[in-house]
Order: C-alpha cells, then structure tokens, then sequence
C-alpha cells in the first residue's frame, strides 16, 4: 500500500480495511479450518511439545498470536477483523470445553489421554514409540525424581498435558540401572549393588538367565547387563 493513500483519519480503512464486510465470512472459514489443522499438526508433533499446557490451550496461544499479528502490522486489514476472529476463537474454545464436560468420549478426542510409559519396572517399548518419547527423557524425567534404579518404579503415566507422574513402589525391586553411560564413576560403584538376574536394556525386563544371547520374554531383545538394586 502506498504511503499517500495512508490517512490517519480514514476510519473506514482502519476499522474495516480496504477488503468487503462479505470477506469476514470467508475470514470464519479460514479460521476455523486453520484451527483444526493446527490441532492436528500439534497432536502429531506429541504431548511432549506443549509441555505443561494442553494440545487445544498450546493451539489456542498460537492461534491468537497468529490473530493479532496481521491487524497490528498490515495497513489493507481492519482492526474488526482481527477483533472479530478473536471473538471467533474464543466462543470455540468455551465451545469445546463446555462439550468436554458435557461428554467424556468428546473430552478425550480434543484433550487427549494419559498414557503409562513404565509398568511394574518394565518399560513399555510401544507406548514410548507411539508417544515419541526417548528413554533419555524418560530417564532424565526419574533421575530429577532421584530415582537411579527401574526397579523402584511402579508406574509412569505421561499426561494429557505432556508431564510425567512417577509412582514408586515402597521396596526396591532388581531392576534396571538408569545412570547416564557417561558418568563411568557412578557405573562402576553401582557394580557393589548387584543383583541376582540380568536386566534387559531396552525394557528393562529383569530375568534370570545364563545365555546373555537369549532374547528378552518382553520385547524380544538381546541385549543383557547385571541387574541391581537401587543405589
């Protein structure tokens, strides 16, 4: 737009733009299909990527911010537009959480799920592929729990909102040693905490065997070190 058509008493131009009140129909079909696509590229990109916040609340920030940005900085687009998405925006969101409350099978489609990352020490391969969270962060996530050892964990649940809850059992089981591979100091003073069995390193699957090429009961791998008790 050339500056001599700028006009700081055009009020037409600065409330509505230079584009037709018709375009504001057009403006709710983009943002609803924009909002849905943003749903659906966050929910694929997993929990772990909105952190504490839900995948429709980390949408919701985006969209807004998506929102305000063209009104504030393009001179052809009118202030009422951007107030008018806004408003858009926010009667879906109370529009989704009202049906959340309303039906719980409609609140698990937009929320999501908790789902259990580690059952009774064993780590469960699939769900942590499914969920594309690495054992690093997995293990990281326990170790700031001070938790060094599979074996005390009863159960990790990686919520909705991409957090991880960590029960413990109240004795320590043989389990699998979660200290990181580069801290040789730690590994070889855990060594005094051994354990009866082998644990599997990619489950954490503790079995006593003699033949470290047998393949775990678990998950099929063969891949062996001592077991131990918590340090």
């Amino acid at each position: 737009m050339r500056k001599e058509l700028i006009f700081l008493d055009d009020w037409k131009r600065i409330l509505f733009g230079e584009a037709p009140a018709i375009f504001l129909l057009e403006v709710l079909g983009r943002t609803i299909f924009m909002y849905l696509m943003l749903q659906i590229v966050a929910r694929l990109m997993g929990k772990r990527m909105s952190g504490q916040l839900t995948i429709m609340e980390m949408a919701v920030m985006i969209t807004l911010g998506a929102i305000v940005s063209a009104p504030m900085e393009v001179p052809d687009r009118g202030l009422l537009q951007g107030l008018f998405i806004l408003i858009l925006a926010l009667l879906f969101h109370r529009g989704v959480n009202f049906w959340g409350v309303k039906n719980r099978n409609f609140e698990l489609l937009v929320q999501g799920r908790a789902t259990t990352l580690v059952k009774d020490g064993i780590i469960q391969v699939d769900t942590l592929e499914s969920e594309r969270v690495s054992r690093q962060q997995l293990f990281a996530a326990l170790r700031n729990e001070k938790i060094y050892n599979l074996g005390k964990v009863e159960r990790v649940y990686l919520e909705a909102c991409g957090i991880f809850s960590i029960y413990t059992f109240p004795e320590v089981m043989p389990g699998l040693t979660i200290f990181p591979a580069s801290d040789k100091h730690i590994q070889k003073v855990s060594e005094e905490h051994k354990a009866d069995g082998k644990a599997c390193t990619n489950c954490g699957n503790v079995e006593k065997i003699q033949d470290t090429n047998a393949a775990c009961s678990n998950c099929g791998e063969a891949k062996w070190v001592q077991a131990s008790t918590e340090y």
